[in-house]
């Protein structure tokens, strides 16, 4: 059988839904096919046992401008961790607080051995540079490393090492800190100029959200992309679409898959889910491995941000893990509950395993040279474009800017 939308999209996660919503709102006729049973991508939530498990931990940083400008942050309800993160070194955890969101925070600051003093006048330094600079200006910036910035910056090893490292390194997934600069420097940006949230149904709940303004029937599930020539799509089962344009929105190995270009290099996580009857911290803080030692990067007592994740009574703790790893969940569960029990004492062998998520291809990988162009066409043959976080920058930004670029982009050629 074959068929003949105006549109095909491939893949409904955030990029395919951003491209979605803007043919809406154009009025272009479209078909939505997913190869799974859900939407969102890489950023779905699940249900289980009373808890909200993300398919790994992730944010909303609520000052990305195209997030801004699509999405009802009302609607979402925001919870927002607390401005800064605790550290795990020398043997306990150390608090780094933004002064600049903190009531009375600037003494607290200042008193705190979290890094020395000019460590802190750099962050000042480095903040006020950020802020006044536009996205455009960051992505135009000469590339090198975040490690090399941050060194040429003047920041110390120590300092680099216990809030840097993994506080970046579990944002970029690089706990090298290898990652352009750039990539570094915009998300810093971001940072500074708004929270760090997440939806209190669960990030699921902004895929949802952009699916909710579509047509009904426009998202067809369990539609798995077998092969694209010219202007026709084949499905796992030989059926076809014939389509005026076909977008495709998925993750960039498949996407390099199906248009026939070489498959980018990704960052691999796994994140681990547990229950505990008290939450280990006091306050919805991100807490980072600051001394290097064990798998466990950082971690989140997620009910404490967002007490919907997790039933009366419990708390819901995320740990990411940076890489690929070779053990069974059952072993690497073991080594995690070990390094807390190492943080925490006793009470951490208590926490009640609930689930995990290895995620091979959860970011890009975005070296030097990655981000140049800061964005990569999204036309790539007539009739034929690709959206999603590899065509512009790994983060929630960049996946829904590229969805909006290739649907502009589509407009204007059927326009013709």
């Amino acid at each position: 059988m074959t068929t003949s939308p105006d549109v095909v999209i491939i893949g409904a996660g955030l990029a395919g839904l951003a491209c979605a919503r803007h043919l809406a709102d154009a009025g272009v006729p479209f078909q939505v096919v997913e190869a799974s049973d859900g939407i969102g991508g890489r950023v779905r939530t699940d249900q289980f046992e009373g808890f909200l498990l993300d398919r790994g931990f992730q944010v909303l940083l609520t000052a990305y401008p195209e997030a801004q400008r699509t999405l009802d942050y009302q609607a979402l309800d925001l919870k927002k961790f607390s401005p800064g993160a605790l550290s795990w070194f020398a043997g306990r955890l150390n608090k780094l607080i933004d002064p600049w969101r903190t009531p009375g925070g600037w003494a607290e600051a200042l008193r705190s051995d979290f890094g020395g003093f000019l460590d802190k006048l750099r962050i000042l330094r480095l903040r006020s540079h950020l802020r006044s600079a536009s996205i455009e200006k960051i992505f135009k910036q000469p590339e090198r490393s975040t490690k090399d910035a941050l060194v040429s910056a003047g920041f110390s090893e120590e300092f680099i090492h216990r809030f840097f490292r993994p506080f970046f390194g579990g944002i970029l997934l690089d706990g090298e800190l290898k990652s352009s600069s750039r990539m570094f420097e915009f998300v810093f940006k971001m940072l500074s100029e708004g929270d760090i949230a997440v939806p209190a149904r669960g990030m699921g709940a902004i895929p949802a959200q952009l699916a909710s303004l579509l047509p009904p029937d426009a998202i067809r599930l369990n539609a798995h992309a077998e092969s694209l020539h010219e202007d026709e799509l084949t499905l796992t089962g030989g059926e076809s679409l014939r389509a005026r344009a076909i977008v495709v929105a998925a993750d960039g190995p498949a996407a390099a898959h199906l248009v026939g270009e070489a498959e980018p290099a990704s960052r691999s996580v796994s994140c681990f889910y547990y229950s505990a009857d008290e939450p280990p911290i006091p306050c919805p803080l991100l807490v980072l491995n600051g001394d290097g030692a064990g798998p466990v990067n950082n971690f989140a007592v997620m009910s404490q941000v967002a007490p919907s994740y997790a039933p009366d009574g419990k708390s819901l703790i995320s740990v990411s893990v940076l890489g690929t790893q070779q053990l069974t969940d059952q072993q690497l569960s073991g080594f995690i509950v070990a390094q807390m029990k190492n943080w925490f004492g006793p009470i951490a062998g208590s926490w009640r395993y609930l689930k995990s998520y290895r995620i091979p291809h959860a970011q890009p990988q975005q070296y030097p040279g990655a981000l140049e162009p800061s964005q990569r066409p999204v036309r790539v043959r007539p009739g034929v474009y690709v959206c999603g976080d590899h065509r512009d920058n790994a983060s929630i930004q960049g996946a829904m800017l590229s969805g909006r670029r290739a649907a502009e982009a589509v407009l204007a050629d059927l326009s013709r």
